[in-house]
Protein backbone atom coordinates (compact mmCIF):
# COMPACT_ATOMS: atom_id res chain seq x y z
CA UNK A 1 0.00 0.00 0.00
CA UNK A 2 1.31 3.71 -0.77
CA UNK A 3 2.12 6.61 1.41
CA UNK A 4 0.10 9.56 -0.24
CA UNK A 5 -0.07 13.13 0.67
CA UNK A 6 -2.97 14.56 -0.63
CA UNK A 7 -3.23 18.64 -0.93
CA UNK A 8 -5.74 20.45 -1.57
CA UNK A 9 -6.62 24.28 -2.48
CA UNK A 10 -9.05 26.02 0.30
CA UNK A 11 -10.46 28.68 -1.37
CA UNK A 12 -14.42 27.15 -1.64
CA UNK A 13 -15.71 24.53 -0.44
CA UNK A 14 -15.85 22.67 -3.91
CA UNK A 15 -12.15 21.37 -3.39
CA UNK A 16 -12.77 19.72 -0.01
CA UNK A 17 -16.08 18.27 -1.00
CA UNK A 18 -14.12 16.45 -4.20
CA UNK A 19 -11.36 15.72 -1.85
CA UNK A 20 -13.44 14.00 0.67
CA UNK A 21 -14.55 11.88 -1.38
CA UNK A 22 -10.77 10.50 -2.84
CA UNK A 23 -9.46 10.61 0.33
CA UNK A 24 -11.99 7.96 1.95
CA UNK A 25 -11.92 6.00 -1.43
CA UNK A 26 -7.68 6.05 -0.56
CA UNK A 27 -7.84 4.84 3.01
CA UNK A 28 -10.58 2.03 2.53
CA UNK A 29 -7.74 0.82 0.12
CA UNK A 30 -5.73 0.89 2.35
CA UNK A 31 -2.97 3.58 1.25
CA UNK A 32 -2.16 6.05 4.16
CA UNK A 33 -2.84 9.67 3.07
CA UNK A 34 -1.83 12.51 5.29
CA UNK A 35 -3.85 15.72 4.02
CA UNK A 36 -2.71 19.64 3.49
CA UNK A 37 -4.46 22.87 2.87
CA UNK A 38 -5.74 25.72 4.25
CA UNK A 39 -9.00 27.93 4.70
CA UNK A 40 -12.23 26.68 3.86
CA UNK A 41 -10.46 22.90 3.02
CA UNK A 42 -8.37 22.62 6.48
CA UNK A 43 -11.79 23.22 8.47
CA UNK A 44 -13.86 21.11 6.14
CA UNK A 45 -11.58 17.78 6.58
CA UNK A 46 -9.41 18.71 9.94
CA UNK A 47 -11.64 16.39 12.23
CA UNK A 48 -12.03 13.30 9.91
CA UNK A 49 -8.51 13.43 8.65
CA UNK A 50 -4.80 13.61 9.22
CA UNK A 51 -4.30 17.37 8.08
CA UNK A 52 -1.49 19.51 8.15
CA UNK A 53 -2.66 23.51 8.17
CA UNK A 54 -0.60 25.39 5.25
CA UNK A 55 -0.96 28.24 3.60
CA UNK A 56 -2.41 29.16 0.60
CA UNK A 57 -3.61 31.90 -2.17
CA UNK A 58 -6.92 33.19 -1.76
CA UNK A 59 -9.11 35.40 -3.75
CA UNK A 60 -11.09 38.86 -2.68
CA UNK A 61 -14.11 39.24 -4.25
CA UNK A 62 -16.82 42.44 -3.84
CA UNK A 63 -19.89 42.31 -5.57
CA UNK A 64 -19.32 39.47 -7.81
CA UNK A 65 -16.16 40.57 -8.92
CA UNK A 66 -12.50 39.52 -8.07
CA UNK A 67 -11.23 42.57 -6.50
CA UNK A 68 -7.08 43.16 -7.74
CA UNK A 69 -6.10 45.03 -4.88
CA UNK A 70 -7.74 43.67 -1.67
CA UNK A 71 -6.30 39.99 -3.21
CA UNK A 72 -2.91 41.44 -3.70
CA UNK A 73 -2.87 43.39 -0.39
CA UNK A 74 -4.55 39.82 1.69
CA UNK A 75 -1.68 37.37 0.05
CA UNK A 76 1.28 39.89 0.36
CA UNK A 77 0.34 40.15 3.86
CA UNK A 78 1.11 36.18 4.01
CA UNK A 79 4.36 35.71 2.22
CA UNK A 80 6.82 34.61 5.16
CA UNK A 81 3.66 32.52 6.88
CA UNK A 82 3.85 30.64 3.37
CA UNK A 83 7.79 30.31 3.46
CA UNK A 84 7.31 29.18 6.55
CA UNK A 85 4.63 26.75 5.76
CA UNK A 86 6.74 25.46 2.99
CA UNK A 87 9.45 24.84 4.97
CA UNK A 88 6.96 22.83 7.45
CA UNK A 89 5.17 21.11 4.55
CA UNK A 90 9.10 19.74 3.30
CA UNK A 91 10.24 18.58 6.81
CA UNK A 92 6.72 16.64 8.28
CA UNK A 93 5.27 15.57 5.31
CA UNK A 94 8.34 14.89 2.67
CA UNK A 95 11.56 13.89 4.57
CA UNK A 96 9.91 12.27 7.82
CA UNK A 97 6.54 10.82 5.86
CA UNK A 98 9.01 9.76 2.91
CA UNK A 99 5.31 9.71 0.45
CA UNK A 100 5.43 7.35 -2.24
CA UNK A 101 3.18 9.93 -4.60
CA UNK A 102 1.88 13.15 -4.23
CA UNK A 103 -2.04 14.17 -5.03
CA UNK A 104 -2.99 17.31 -5.41
CA UNK A 105 -6.53 19.35 -5.96
CA UNK A 106 -4.94 22.37 -7.39
CA UNK A 107 -2.78 23.22 -4.35
CA UNK A 108 0.81 24.60 -5.42
CA UNK A 109 3.34 24.01 -2.59
CA UNK A 110 2.78 20.42 -2.48
CA UNK A 111 2.83 20.17 -6.49
CA UNK A 112 6.30 22.36 -6.21
CA UNK A 113 7.93 20.16 -3.49
CA UNK A 114 6.82 16.74 -5.11
CA UNK A 115 8.72 18.26 -8.47
CA UNK A 116 11.92 19.47 -6.19
CA UNK A 117 12.15 15.71 -4.45
CA UNK A 118 11.29 14.16 -7.76
CA UNK A 119 8.24 12.45 -6.01
CA UNK A 120 5.43 11.56 -8.74
CA UNK A 121 2.44 14.20 -8.88
CA UNK A 122 -1.30 13.31 -9.93
CA UNK A 123 -3.61 16.23 -10.07
CA UNK A 124 -7.62 15.37 -9.31
CA UNK A 125 -9.43 18.51 -10.27
CA UNK A 126 -11.38 20.23 -12.63
CA UNK A 127 -9.38 23.57 -13.17
CA UNK A 128 -7.16 21.42 -15.59
CA UNK A 129 -9.47 21.43 -18.29
CA UNK A 130 -8.44 24.85 -19.11
CA UNK A 131 -4.66 23.78 -19.64
CA UNK A 132 -4.81 19.65 -21.23
CA UNK A 133 -8.19 19.52 -22.87
CA UNK A 134 -9.50 21.41 -25.72
CA UNK A 135 -13.11 23.60 -25.68
CA UNK A 136 -14.99 26.06 -27.47
CA UNK A 137 -13.92 29.36 -26.79
CA UNK A 138 -15.62 32.90 -28.00
CA UNK A 139 -12.87 35.35 -29.56
CA UNK A 140 -13.45 37.66 -26.93
CA UNK A 141 -12.09 35.56 -24.24
CA UNK A 142 -8.79 33.70 -25.76
CA UNK A 143 -6.43 36.09 -24.40
CA UNK A 144 -7.97 35.44 -20.86
CA UNK A 145 -8.04 31.72 -21.97
CA UNK A 146 -4.49 31.63 -22.85
CA UNK A 147 -2.93 33.42 -19.93
CA UNK A 148 -5.73 30.70 -17.75
CA UNK A 149 -3.76 27.97 -19.11
CA UNK A 150 -0.24 29.53 -18.42
CA UNK A 151 -1.01 30.15 -14.69
CA UNK A 152 -1.95 26.84 -14.70
CA UNK A 153 1.20 25.46 -15.62
CA UNK A 154 3.30 28.06 -13.58
CA UNK A 155 0.61 26.86 -10.35
CA UNK A 156 0.67 23.01 -11.06
CA UNK A 157 4.24 22.27 -12.77
CA UNK A 158 4.72 19.38 -14.30
CA UNK A 159 2.49 15.97 -13.26
CA UNK A 160 2.70 12.99 -14.70
CA UNK A 161 -1.00 12.34 -14.60
CA UNK A 162 -3.91 14.46 -14.53
CA UNK A 163 -7.41 12.95 -13.71
CA UNK A 164 -9.55 15.94 -15.35
CA UNK A 165 -13.52 16.28 -13.81
CA UNK A 166 -15.80 17.53 -16.31
CA UNK A 167 -18.91 18.58 -17.17
CA UNK A 168 -18.56 18.67 -21.11
CA UNK A 169 -15.68 16.09 -22.59
CA UNK A 170 -13.44 17.65 -25.59
CA UNK A 171 -10.18 16.42 -27.10
CA UNK A 172 -7.80 15.80 -24.63
CA UNK A 173 -4.23 17.74 -25.61
CA UNK A 174 -1.79 14.27 -24.21
CA UNK A 175 -1.70 10.87 -23.34
CA UNK A 176 -1.49 11.98 -19.78
CA UNK A 177 -4.40 13.23 -19.37
CA UNK A 178 -7.91 11.66 -18.24
CA UNK A 179 -10.84 12.99 -18.23
CA UNK A 180 -13.91 11.95 -15.60
CA UNK A 181 -17.33 13.07 -14.73
CA UNK A 182 -17.60 15.43 -12.08
CA UNK A 183 -17.28 13.99 -8.97
CA UNK A 184 -19.94 13.74 -6.55
CA UNK A 185 -20.02 13.88 -2.58
CA UNK A 186 -21.86 10.54 -1.54
CA UNK A 187 -24.85 12.42 -0.05
CA UNK A 188 -25.79 14.14 -3.36
CA UNK A 189 -25.91 10.44 -5.36
CA UNK A 190 -28.19 9.52 -2.06
CA UNK A 191 -30.22 12.62 -2.73
CA UNK A 192 -34.41 12.32 -3.80
CA UNK A 193 -34.75 15.24 -5.98
CA UNK A 194 -38.13 16.67 -6.53
CA UNK A 195 -39.42 19.69 -7.95
CA UNK A 196 -40.91 22.64 -5.64
CA UNK A 197 -42.44 25.78 -6.10
CA UNK A 198 -39.07 27.96 -4.96
CA UNK A 199 -35.84 28.54 -6.19
CA UNK A 200 -32.70 28.25 -4.29
CA UNK A 201 -30.02 31.10 -3.96
CA UNK A 202 -26.30 30.84 -3.41
CA UNK A 203 -24.90 33.91 -2.77
CA UNK A 204 -22.97 36.50 -0.33
CA UNK A 205 -23.06 39.93 1.58
CA UNK A 206 -20.68 40.85 -0.89
CA UNK A 207 -23.63 40.12 -3.88
CA UNK A 208 -26.13 42.50 -2.54
CA UNK A 209 -27.22 43.26 -6.54
CA UNK A 210 -28.47 39.92 -7.06
CA UNK A 211 -30.56 40.34 -4.08
CA UNK A 212 -31.63 43.92 -4.81
CA UNK A 213 -33.52 42.18 -8.28
CA UNK A 214 -34.88 39.26 -7.20
CA UNK A 215 -36.82 40.61 -4.78
CA UNK A 216 -38.86 41.46 -7.34
CA UNK A 217 -39.90 38.94 -8.62
CA UNK A 218 -42.90 38.58 -6.32
CA UNK A 219 -44.35 35.76 -7.57
CA UNK A 220 -41.65 33.29 -7.30
CA UNK A 221 -40.39 32.31 -4.10
CA UNK A 222 -36.62 32.05 -3.05
CA UNK A 223 -34.64 30.43 -0.65
CA UNK A 224 -31.06 31.93 0.04
CA UNK A 225 -28.10 30.45 1.44
CA UNK A 226 -24.94 32.26 1.97
CA UNK A 227 -25.71 35.51 4.55
CA UNK A 228 -25.34 33.55 7.45
CA UNK A 229 -28.77 34.35 8.69
CA UNK A 230 -32.28 33.17 9.58
CA UNK A 231 -35.29 35.35 8.62
CA UNK A 232 -38.14 35.84 6.04
CA UNK A 233 -38.56 38.88 4.00
CA UNK A 234 -42.01 38.73 2.06
CA UNK A 235 -40.95 36.25 -0.78
CA UNK A 236 -37.58 35.57 0.53
CA UNK A 237 -36.33 33.10 2.55
CA UNK A 238 -32.96 33.38 4.05
CA UNK A 239 -31.05 30.50 6.04
CA UNK A 240 -27.86 29.30 7.61
CA UNK A 241 -26.02 26.96 6.00
CA UNK A 242 -26.07 23.42 6.96
CA UNK A 243 -24.80 20.68 4.94
CA UNK A 244 -28.01 18.94 5.33
CA UNK A 245 -30.14 21.51 5.07
CA UNK A 246 -28.90 22.71 1.74
CA UNK A 247 -28.60 19.96 0.41
CA UNK A 248 -32.51 19.07 0.77
CA UNK A 249 -33.11 22.51 -0.38
CA UNK A 250 -31.08 21.84 -3.34
CA UNK A 251 -32.83 18.47 -4.13
CA UNK A 252 -36.47 20.05 -3.29
CA UNK A 253 -36.37 23.59 -5.62
CA UNK A 254 -37.29 23.83 -9.05
CA UNK A 255 -34.10 25.70 -9.75
CA UNK A 256 -30.99 27.48 -8.94
CA UNK A 257 -29.31 30.56 -9.07
CA UNK A 258 -25.53 31.21 -7.94
CA UNK A 259 -22.51 32.17 -9.35
CA UNK A 260 -20.51 29.45 -11.52
CA UNK A 261 -18.82 27.59 -9.57
CA UNK A 262 -17.86 23.93 -10.64
CA UNK A 263 -19.51 22.07 -7.67
CA UNK A 264 -22.71 23.00 -7.07
CA UNK A 265 -23.01 23.54 -10.71
CA UNK A 266 -22.89 19.89 -11.11
CA UNK A 267 -24.73 18.84 -7.84
CA UNK A 268 -27.20 20.54 -9.61
CA UNK A 269 -27.44 19.19 -12.79
CA UNK A 270 -27.41 15.51 -11.39
CA UNK A 271 -30.65 16.42 -9.54
CA UNK A 272 -32.04 17.76 -12.68
CA UNK A 273 -32.04 21.46 -11.72
CA UNK A 274 -31.95 24.11 -14.17
CA UNK A 275 -29.24 26.89 -13.33
CA UNK A 276 -28.86 30.49 -13.74
CA UNK A 277 -24.84 31.30 -13.87
CA UNK A 278 -23.66 34.64 -12.77
CA UNK A 279 -19.74 33.87 -13.56
CA UNK A 280 -17.95 35.77 -10.87
CA UNK A 281 -15.96 38.67 -13.18
CA UNK A 282 -11.99 37.79 -13.21
CA UNK A 283 -12.42 34.22 -12.72
CA UNK A 284 -12.27 32.74 -16.26
CA UNK A 285 -13.08 29.32 -14.88
CA UNK A 286 -16.22 30.47 -13.90
CA UNK A 287 -17.06 32.13 -17.72
CA UNK A 288 -16.12 28.50 -19.08
CA UNK A 289 -18.31 26.82 -17.07
CA UNK A 290 -21.14 29.90 -18.15
CA UNK A 291 -20.09 29.10 -21.61
CA UNK A 292 -20.67 25.55 -21.33
CA UNK A 293 -24.03 25.58 -19.83
CA UNK A 294 -25.12 28.06 -22.59
CA UNK A 295 -23.81 24.90 -25.00
CA UNK A 296 -25.77 22.29 -23.15
CA UNK A 297 -29.03 24.20 -22.88
CA UNK A 298 -28.95 23.19 -19.16
CA UNK A 299 -29.67 27.16 -17.97
CA UNK A 300 -28.39 30.50 -18.47
CA UNK A 301 -25.64 32.29 -17.98
CA UNK A 302 -25.12 35.93 -17.88
CA UNK A 303 -22.68 38.57 -17.00
CA UNK A 304 -25.51 41.33 -16.49
CA UNK A 305 -28.39 41.13 -14.02
CA UNK A 306 -30.72 42.52 -15.77
CA UNK A 307 -34.39 42.38 -15.40
CA UNK A 308 -34.45 40.89 -18.99
CA UNK A 309 -32.13 38.04 -18.25
CA UNK A 310 -33.67 36.76 -14.92
CA UNK A 311 -37.38 36.98 -16.55
CA UNK A 312 -35.67 35.25 -19.60
CA UNK A 313 -34.24 31.95 -17.38
CA UNK A 314 -37.78 32.35 -14.93
CA UNK A 315 -39.33 31.54 -18.48
CA UNK A 316 -37.14 28.80 -19.45
CA UNK A 317 -37.02 26.75 -16.47
CA UNK A 318 -39.72 23.86 -18.34
CA UNK A 319 -37.64 23.78 -20.99
CA UNK A 320 -33.90 23.73 -19.38
CA UNK A 321 -35.52 20.94 -17.07
CA UNK A 322 -36.72 18.75 -20.10
CA UNK A 323 -33.07 19.36 -21.24
CA UNK A 324 -31.42 18.22 -18.10
CA UNK A 325 -33.24 14.65 -18.28
CA UNK A 326 -30.63 13.90 -21.15
CA UNK A 327 -27.46 14.35 -18.36
CA UNK A 328 -25.53 11.28 -17.68
CA UNK A 329 -26.35 10.28 -13.88
CA UNK A 330 -22.72 8.76 -13.34
CA UNK A 331 -21.05 8.04 -9.32
CA UNK A 332 -17.58 7.87 -8.84
CA UNK A 333 -16.96 4.95 -9.74
CA UNK A 334 -14.61 5.45 -13.08
CA UNK A 335 -12.15 7.72 -11.62
CA UNK A 336 -11.52 6.18 -8.22
CA UNK A 337 -10.72 3.15 -10.98
CA UNK A 338 -8.23 4.67 -12.54
CA UNK A 339 -6.53 5.92 -9.71
CA UNK A 340 -6.51 2.43 -8.23
CA UNK A 341 -4.94 1.32 -11.15
CA UNK A 342 -2.11 4.13 -11.34
CA UNK A 343 -1.21 3.02 -7.29
CA UNK A 344 -1.53 -1.10 -7.75
CA UNK A 345 1.46 -3.38 -8.49
CA UNK A 346 3.61 -0.70 -6.00
CA UNK A 347 3.09 1.82 -8.30
CA UNK A 348 3.58 0.15 -11.39
CA UNK A 349 2.28 2.32 -13.79
CA UNK A 350 2.23 5.86 -11.95
CA UNK A 351 5.55 5.25 -12.29
CA UNK A 352 5.93 4.94 -15.67
CA UNK A 353 4.48 8.23 -16.23
CA UNK A 354 6.21 9.52 -13.70
CA UNK A 355 9.78 8.04 -16.34
CA UNK A 356 8.11 9.17 -19.20
CA UNK A 357 7.40 12.37 -17.46
CA UNK A 358 11.35 12.62 -16.63
CA UNK A 359 12.23 13.37 -20.77
CA UNK A 360 9.72 16.21 -21.26
CA UNK A 361 11.40 19.81 -21.01
CA UNK A 362 8.95 21.73 -18.83
CA UNK A 363 8.50 24.07 -21.74
CA UNK A 364 8.31 21.89 -24.53
CA UNK A 365 4.75 20.19 -22.58
CA UNK A 366 1.63 19.94 -24.21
Amino acid sequence: MAKIIYSLSGEGSGHSSRSREMITHLIKRGHTVKVASYDRGYKNLKDDFDVLEIEGFSIVSEDNKVSISKTFTQNFNTILDRFEASNTLKQKYFKEFQPDCVITDFEPMAAYLANELDVPLITIDNQHRMRYMEFPCPFEWKAEALFIENLIRVMIPRPCVSLVTTFYFGEKKNERTFTFPPILRQSVINAKPSIGDYILVYATQEYDSLIENIQNYKREKFIIYGFNEDKVEENLTYKTFSREGFLQDLAGSKAVIATAGFTLMTESFYLGKPYLALPMKGQFEQVLNGLMLDELEYGKSTHDLKKENISAFLYDIPEYTQNLKSYKHRDNSTITEMLDMLLENDLKLLLEFHDKRRTIFHFDEK
